[in-house]
């Protein structure tokens, strides 16, 4: 793979667009997996996913020109599935299964496009909305995401020198290879790059991904972004997301439909998929509901990942409820991948090496920590809680209970309604960093 010189292409804004997204398959795989099963089972369901910044004290429409906002989203909306990609898509292993995509949805994502956006300001804060069919507002969540990271971080560097910008990059890949050294350590490692989502741009996230996969070889098993798993003949990694059981639950008529939701999602689910994709994700209305209501039936599944609770503790209780149900957790897989970084992923590799099968998915702190790299005064560049969520679904609210309170999302009303059903057990007030 040729590199680019980011700092020079960094310095070299001046084009009239330079495309922040510019293909259909800069995504996560996850979002490919659930809309083929969306389309599938709910073709008709409609979802407004919304924009929502957790860090309320940056002001991104301060930040972010709207004029230049506008023109990355209208990009997106030209793009296309190229015919390269589909042939990958199509003929290319994912998780040892060939043909994972059925011709028919591959023929469906010839003519996909990303639909219209709604977008305002609001107090220094942009409110971008998607509002369609399920199986296409869904596909705006990371793209949407990417841009306004990446124009966040162009914002910070506009007019600093080449030399700066040299120093920046050095300085930020000079820390990422002390982490790789860290984690080169760590013998039976299983790590993946999480962080299209919030990461400072696609270049740099490109040469997060060749970085670790010089570094760490075999320990570094994918990426979640399929376009870079394509171009560096990786894996695509990933299995399925919140916004599954929070449209399913939105849809459920009464309160027994509603507590049963989480788990339909993974009867669905497992009737599409199998093996290591058989992931629960069981924090979206609290883990120790979930765990405490769940057919014995899930305890099969592969594995968990844990993405609210604090890792090892979290873990933990994943453990002692396979224990209870018979099962030896050093069969099963925990995969890791909120807010995870250098020291998180050290200190719960070493608590749980050789009782549980562990990988790590590793997001926003590996594609985008550039603090204490700039030799020029800004917080630009200090990463922040962005997230795009499922707000509603055919009219109906979604919510998203969460184990730390700080990441629900819903009104209060409808949230203290989900509260009733899920109960309150082991949500734990947090910071959100990333």
């Amino acid at each position: 793979m040729v590199f680019t010189d980011i700092a020079t292409r960094t310095y070299n804004h001046n084009w009239r667009l330079d495309p922040i997204v510019r293909s259909l398959l800069d995504t996560d795989f996850y979002k490919l997996l659930m809309l083929q099963m969306i389309r599938q089972l709910h073709p008709d369901v409609s979802a407004t996913f919304e924009l929502i910044n957790r860090t309320r004290g940056v002001r991104l429409a301060d930040v972010i020109d709207e004029a230049e906002l506008r023109a990355q989203l209208d990009h997106a909306r030209t793009l296309r599935f190229g015919k390269k990609e589909l042939i990958w898509l199509a003929g290319n292993s994912f998780y040892g299964r060939r043909q994972m995509f059925s011709p028919e949805f591959i023929g469906w994502l010839a003519d996909f496009r990303l639909p219209e956006y709604e977008l305002s300001k609001h107090d220094g804060q942009y409110e971008l909305r998607f509002h369609g069919p399920w199986t296409h507002t869904m596909m705006w969540e990371i793209p949407a995401l990417a841009i306004i990271n990446e124009l966040r971080s162009r914002a910070a560097m506009k007019g600093r020198g080449r030399f700066e910008l040299d120093v920046l990059y050095a300085r930020a890949k000079a820390k990422l290879w002390e982490k790789v050294e860290r984690l080169s350590a760590l013998p039976d490692l299983v790590i993946s790059d999480f962080g299209t989502r919030r990461r400072h741009g696609f270049l740099w996230q490109r040469w997060c991904v060749e970085a670790l996969k010089e570094g760490l070889g075999s320990r570094f098993i994918g990426s979640s972004n399929v376009l870079l798993a394509m171009d560096a003949d990786l894996e695509a990694i990933g299995t399925n997301a919140h916004e599954l059981p929070m449209v399913y639950a939105a849809l459920s008529d009464g309160d027994d439909a509603l507590a049963s939701a989480p788990y339909r999602v993974l009867q669905d689910w497992s009737a599409h998929y199998g093996g290591n994709l058989l992931i629960a994700l069981p924090d979206a209305f609290g883990t120790a509901s979930f765990l405490r209501n769940a057919p014995d039936w899930v305890a099969d599944w592969t594995g968990f990942r844990p993405d609210s609770a604090p890792p090892i503790e979290g873990g933990e209780q994943i453990i002692r409820w396979w224990q209870e149900k018979g099962r030896d957790p050093r069969t099963k897989l925990l995969i890791f991948s909120d807010g995870m970084d250098i020291d998180s992923i050290e200190s719960t590799y070493h608590h749980f090496h050789g009782r549980v099968r562990m990988s790590f998915g590793w997001g926003t702190n590996l594609t985008n920590d550039f603090r204490g790299c700039a030799p020029f005064e800004t917080s630009g560049l200090d990463p922040i809680s962005l997230v795009c969520k499922v707000v509603e679904a055919d009219g109906r609210p979604a919510v998203k209970l969460s184990d730390n309170p700080s990441k629900a999302t819903g009104s209060p009303s409808e949230i203290e309604r989900y509260l009733r059903i899920f109960g309150a057990a082991g949500r734990q007030d947090a910071a959100v960093l990333v």
